[in-house]
């Protein structure tokens, strides 16, 4: 059987290529919002909760994948062999998504996002130029700041949120999340060089699983939330949730590390909120604002002028 690990290896892909499979990556995690309130509506099952069996379910498609792949033997042993930084992918992935579920509930959403995801890029510029002892250009610090001005616009252009019970932790939360979420990417740009993509994806998608689904299942149960339904809808919901949004999802983000910088890859990600938008407006009737419309131009050029930047030096 031939191995799955690389040596390390350049990506088949180019970096135009690369950024497609990020920007994807995002476009898919922007249908999580509007599906998440459809499956708590109609099942009564908690944010965690769904969380949780979202995780369960990308590993059981991930753990088929790899057994039909005959991947299933070399994900045990590449996984122990890199476990460190499987670890690191597959902990703060959980983190991540569990403090930003948590920030939602504290400060509401629009916060939690411009918080979350704008904090990220911000660390990663940050931590990249102290890693190489150098100021970041002034490409890197323009797109930064016009993708950054486009989420803020988007976030706040639907419907205000209503009070936050705990407005500053809440905001401490989000960045909490966005620090897990940079740390992700971050860690993860090495480990796509070492790991084929299906490995690489099952590996740490159980090792996230581990947290979300006992976290997904005890908290809810501790504070009297739903943990089960018999609704068909919602479970093929999850069902979507979890092969689409968690396992597809992670494995065009790992891919499209292997020869995008994880700044830039994290910039690509900010589709998310962008498609969750035009998914209200199109599907469910909300109105998209002028700041709504400025904010979606701006992330769309920031992802835009990526592909025109001179390659950073790939992680290693």
């Amino acid at each position: 059987m031939a191995t799955t690990e690389t040596q390390p290896v350049q990506a088949p892909a180019g970096r135009g290529r690369a950024l497609v499979l990020v920007c994807l990556a995002g476009v898919l995690w922007g249908t999580i919002g509007p599906v998440i309130p459809v499956v708590h509506d109609a099942s009564g099952l908690s944010p965690l909760a769904i969380g949780g069996y979202r995780a369960l379910v990308a590993v059981v498609v991930l753990v088929i994948a790899a057994t039909v792949m005959r991947r299933s033997r070399d994900c045990v042993r590449l996984g122990r062999r890199h476990w460190r930084r499987v670890a690191a992918v597959g902990v703060s992935t959980a983190i991540f998504q569990l403090l930003f579920f948590v920030a939602v509930l504290w400060a509401g959403v629009s916060i939690t996002t411009v918080v979350c995801l704008g904090f990220a890029p911000v660390l990663l510029l940050i931590t990249g130029s102290v890693r190489r002892r150098r100021r970041p250009s002034a490409g890197q610090f323009l797109t930064v700041a016009v993708a950054l001005a486009g989420l803020l616009l988007v976030s706040v252009a639907g419907s205000p949120d209503g009070e936050a019970p705990y407005p500053a932790l809440g905001v401490l939360t989000a960045l909490a999340s966005g620090a897990a979420y940079a740390l992700s990417a971050d860690a993860a740009g090495p480990l796509s060089l070492r790991l084929d993509t299906l490995t690489m994806t099952t590996t740490t998608t159980c090792v996230a699983a581990m947290v979300l689904v006992p976290a997904g299942l005890i908290v809810p149960l501790a504070s009297g939330g739903g943990t089960w339904t018999g609704d068909l809808g919602s479970w093929a919901l999850i069902g979507y949730l979890g092969a689409v949004t968690m396992a597809l999802a992670y494995a065009l983000l790992f891919t499209g590390l292997r020869t995008t910088p994880s700044g830039a890859a994290v910039v690509a990600t900010l589709l998310e909120p962008v498609t969750a938008v035009v998914i209200a407006v199109v599907w469910l009737g909300e109105r998209l604002t002028v700041a709504g419309v400025v904010g979606i131009v701006l992330i769309m050029t920031a992802i835009g002028s990526l592909g025109r930047q001179s390659k950073e030096p790939a992680p290693q």
